[in-house]
């Protein structure tokens, strides 16, 4: 504490905080943070695309999949209107691929327009580990292409299509 001399000459205590290491210490923080700020904020200029609603073309080949959550927190997914367990899954899909291949005359004969996609459509209210499951079991069967199926928020200009 300091020491004051007051008028009738008393030496009194001065109760008053010296705030100077304060305003410093908070000076020097402004500065890193105007420092810092800019150099958080830089990112790599990227020109996302504009999406637009397109329609999708169902072919024969492609395998259409729709995932929602059952009772009990329980995964249900559905090969077109079947109800699938996952091993019976990756056993369709894996005969899917060998179909495919032995129709168009082997695997050098594969082509990026002959070749099945799957389609996915799963429900709003699914939880992640669901939807991915299947997409993980459709890679691991040997899909190249899966794709989601979803639909556009209703407005003007857009076409609402289900599929």
């Amino acid at each position: 504490m300091a020491m004051g001399v007051t008028e009738d000459g008393e030496d009194t205590e001065i109760s008053d905080i010296n705030v100077t290491p304060l305003v410093d210490v908070m000076l020097v923080l402004l500065i890193i943070f105007l420092i810092a700020v800019p150099v958080v904020l830089q990112t790599v200029p990227v020109e996302l695309p504009k999406v637009r609603y397109e329609v999708t073309t169902t072919k024969p080949e492609n395998v259409n999949l729709s995932v929602k959550a059952g009772p009990g927190g329980e995964c249900e997914v559905y090969w077109n209107l079947t109800k699938v367990k996952s091993e019976d899954l990756l056993d369709r899909a894996v005969k899917k691929l060998e179909d495919q291949i032995a129709a168009v005359g082997g695997v050098e004969n594969l082509t990026e327009e002959n070749m099945p996609e799957a389609h996915i459509r799963g429900d709003v209210n699914t939880p992640y580990r669901c939807i991915g499951g299947a997409v993980f079991t459709m890679q691991r069967a040997g899909f190249a292409r899966v794709g989601f199926i979803s639909e556009p928020p209703a407005g003007p200009g857009t076409v609402t299509q289900r599929l």
